[in-house]
C-alpha cells in the first residue's frame, strides 16, 4: 500500500479547501516544533479500531461515530468533553441492545478543528471577508485580522487535541463508563411524559443487566461492563498539521497518521488525484470517505481501490450523506458498484449535511424528523440489497443547545436563538441524540429480525 509512498506526496497534487498561509516562515517553524510533538494516538490503537471496523464490516459489529461538526477553542472545557462522551455512551448502551452485537465508538473528537466551506468568502453588513475555515487556521470573528490563516492554532489545536485525549482515556477506563451508571442516566430520559414511547426498550435494557448482575456479571467481575473502547476522528483537511504528526510505526514499519485514530476525506476533497486522498492512502488508519450526491460509481471504484488496494476489512469506510428523500436516487447505485468490485467497506450514514435547512427565523438548522428520515431509508435500502448498515455518523453535543428542530423535547424555529452555540453547522443536543439512538436501535432490531416464510 505504501511503497515509494511519502507523507509529503500530496504537496505534489492539487489542493483545495485549505488555506493560503503568507508567513511561508512561521508555517515551516510550526511544522518543524509539531514533528518533534508525540503523536497524539499510538499504532497499537489504530489496530486494536481497525480490527474492531473490520468486524463491522462482516457484519458482526455497528458504528457509532459523533461529535461536534467544528471544535473550538473559547468553548473548550473539561465539562463539555464528559457531556458529549456521557450521550455516546448512552447512545452506545441502546444500540447495542438493538443491535445484538458490540458497538465500536468513534467521537467527532481530539481533532475536528478544520471545516471546508462552500465558498471562499463571505459577507455581512456589504463587508466581504475570508470565510471562516475552523479554529485551526483562523478566527470567527468578522475582522480582516481575525480571518488570515494562522500556522501557530495548528499549536493551540494540538495541545487542546492531547488534553481532551488524556481526559477521554481516563474516562474510559477509570470505571465512569460502567454500563449500570450508564444506563442509569438514559432511565431520567424517559422519565417524562414525551418520552414514554421509549420506557418499554429502556426497561427491557434493565432486565437484561439485572439478570447479568444476578448471574455474577457485573464491573467487578468483568473488564468489559466497567470500561469501554473509546477512538477518536476527524476530517484530515488541514494537511500540514497531518503530516507533521504522521510516525512511522516501530512495530511495522509503516507509516500512521498520528493526529487521530481514524481520519476521514470530506465530499469536497476526494477528488481521486487530489492531495488529500494522496495523504490518507499512505497512512495506515482506518480512512472514512463521505459520499454525497455527486459522487460517480466509476469515481467510487477507483477511490475503494486507491484508499484499500488490499481490501482490508476495517480499512475503509463509505460514509453516505444525500439528505432525507434523496437516498433511494444514490444509494442502489452505489451498493451495487462496491458489490461488483468485492470491496470489503463499513457502510455508515451521515444524516445531518444533506438535511441543512435555513429556517424562517434565519437559523441554520436541521429538522429531526429529516434527520430521522434518512436514516430510515438507509436502512430500508441496505434491507432491500442484502447488505449491512453498518454505522451512522452524527454531529452532536451533550450541551443542552437548540441547533436541531423537533424531537421529543420539541425544539421550535423561535427557540433557535435561545441557546445556538455552534461555530459552524447545527448540532443534535443531548435529548435529541439520545432519542435517535432509541430509533435506530429500532431500525436494527428489525434489520435482524430473520425473513418469515411464505407460501
Amino acid at each position: 500500500m505504501t511503497r515509494g509512498w511519502k507523507k509529503s506526496d500530496w504537496r505534489t497534487k492539487p489542493r483545495i479547501q485549505m488555506p493560503d498561509y503568507t508567513d511561508a516562515a512561521a508555517l515551516k517553524a510550526v511544522e518543524e516544533q509539531l514533528s518533534k510533538y508525540p503523536p497524539l494516538v499510538f499504532a497499537g490503537e489504530v489496530r486494536n479500531l481497525k480490527r474492531q471496523l473490520g468486524e463491522v464490516a462482516e457484519g458482526r459489529a455497528f458504528l457509532l461515530q459523533g461529535g461536534d461538526c467544528a471544535e473550538s477553542f473559547n468553548e473548550f472545557s473539561a465539562d463539555s468533553i464528559r457531556d458529549t462522551f456521557r450521550v455516546m455512551l448512552q447512545m452506545a448502551v441502546v444500540l447495542t441492545y438493538g443491535a445484538k452485537c458490540p458497538v465500536v465508538k468513534v467521537g467527532r473528537m481530539a481533532g475536528q478543528f478544520a471545516k471546508p466551506r462552500s465558498a471562499p468568502t463571505e459577507t455581512a453588513g456589504g463587508v466581504e471577508l475570508p470565510s471562516y475555515r475552523g479554529d485551526i487556521v483562523n478566527d470567527i470573528a468578522f475582522t480582516p485580522e481575525a480571518r488570515i490563516p494562522d500556522p501557530n492554532r495548528m499549536l493551540q489545536a494540538y495541545t487542546q487535541a492531547a488534553a481532551s485525549l488524556n481526559l477521554l482515556r481516563a474516562f474510559s477506563q477509570g470505571g465512569y463508563a460502567d454500563i449500570h451508571r450508564v444506563h442509569s442516566w438514559t432511565l431520567g430520559f424517559t422519565e417524562g411524559d414525551e418520552a414514554e414511547k421509549y420506557r418499554d426498550l429502556a426497561n427491557r435494557i434493565s432486565d437484561a443487566l439485572d439478570f447479568m448482575t444476578a448471574a455474577g456479571i457485573n464491573g467487578e467481575t468483568s473488564h468489559k461492563l466497567h470500561t469501554v473502547d473509546f477512538y477518536t476522528s476527524h476530517e484530515a483537511l488541514l494537511l500540514e498539521y497531518e503530516e507533521a504528526l504522521a510516525r512511522v510505526d516501530s512495530t511495522s514499519g509503516l507509516p500512521v497518521a498520528g493526529s487521530g485514530h481514524m481520519i476521514w476525506i470530506g465530499d469536497r476533497t476526494r477528488q481521486p488525484d487530489g492531495a488529500h486522498v494522496e495523504f490518507a492512502r499512505g497512512v495506515q488508519n482506518p480512512v472514512g470517505l463521505k459520499c454525497g450526491p455527486s459522487i460517480s460509481t466509476d469515481d467510487l471504484k477507483v477511490l475503494i481501490e486507491r484508499l484499500n488496494p488490499e481490501n482490508e476489512p476495517g480499512r475503509l469506510t463509505l460514509i453516505a450523506r444525500f439528505g432525507a428523500g434523496k437516498v433511494g436516487e444514490h444509494l442502489p447505485r452505489l451498493i451495487r458498484a462496491v458489490e461488483e468490485e468485492g470491496a470489503k467497506v463499513v457502510w455508515s450514514c451521515d444524516p445531518m449535511h444533506g438535511n441543512t435547512i435555513k429556517s424562517e427565523s434565519g437559523y441554520k438548522t436541521r429538522p429531526f424528523e429529516a434527520v430521522l428520515s434518512e436514516v430510515r431509508e438507509f436502512f430500508a435500502i441496505h434491507k432491500a440489497e442484502g447488505t449491512y448498515p453498518g454505522g451512522v455518523h452524527f454531529e452532536m453535543t451533550g450541551k443542552d443547545v437548540t441547533e436541531c428542530t423537533g424531537g421529543v423535547r420539541a425544539v421550535t424555529d423561535e427557540d433557535l436563538s435561545d441557546r445556538y452555540h455552534t461555530a459552524c453547522d447545527p448540532r443534535l443536543n443531548a435529548s435529541q441524540s439520545l432519542e435517535l439512538a432509541f430509533l435506530v436501535s429500532q431500525e436494527l432490531s428489525r434489520q435482524r429480525e430473520p425473513k418469515r416464510a411464505t407460501g
